[in-house]
């Protein structure tokens, strides 16, 4: 597998276990929707910024304007009733059409263009492959030597039919 398929798997799994890590944690945290920020708490709480901005609730949803930014906390009771503050800090950009998309979004398009294409090249594939003809087709095998015998390579010279040149003699020295 080359360098660059190793690195797009490692860059999927990793947008993969992101995706599933963040929707199994039960923690607070806070998600922008076009003008809109939403911030949850991990329990029922009171929301403040400075002085009370919210009732009792688990989440606090309010329209993104450059004075929303700034530090947040929600107020809750713990089993023991202690008083715990969840704090957040709340800073972004926010516009009418904007669109998010997450990590499983972008995984399943990759995944759709990788299968569409094998798709495609198996369809290339199989429509340039040669074809035969269906006239007659040369035989591999050489044609066979009448009286059946194989093709001797290393017959001995008929002395009749060699040359008496002076170099066409083999001389055996010892």
């Amino acid at each position: 597998m080359n360098s660059m398929g190793v690195r797009a798997a490692l860059a999927f799994l990793l947008l993969f276990i992101a995706t599933v890590k963040a929707a199994t944690t039960n923690q607070g945290g806070v998600t922008f929707w076009k003008e809109d920020f939403t911030m949850t708490c991990p329990e029922k709480g009171t929301w403040f910024k400075k002085a009370e901005v919210g009732n009792l609730s688990q989440t606090y949803t309010s329209p993104y304007t450059g004075k929303s930014k700034g530090v947040y906390y929600c107020s809750y009771k713990d089993k023991d009733s202690k008083d715990i503050k969840y704090y957040f800090y709340l800073k972004g950009r926010v516009c009418a059409n904007c669109f998010e998309l997450d990590a499983a979004f972008i995984a399943v398009i990759i995944v759709v263009n990788m299968v569409g294409t094998t798709c495609v090249m198996l369809i290339i594939y199989r429509c340039t492959k040669k074809r035969r003809e269906a006239g007659l087709t040369p035989d591999p095998k050489a044609p066979a030597l009448p009286g059946g015998r194989p093709p001797v390579l290393y017959e001995p010279l008929n002395p009749h039919t060699r040359s008496q040149d002076p170099y066409s003699v083999v001389n055996r020295m010892g």
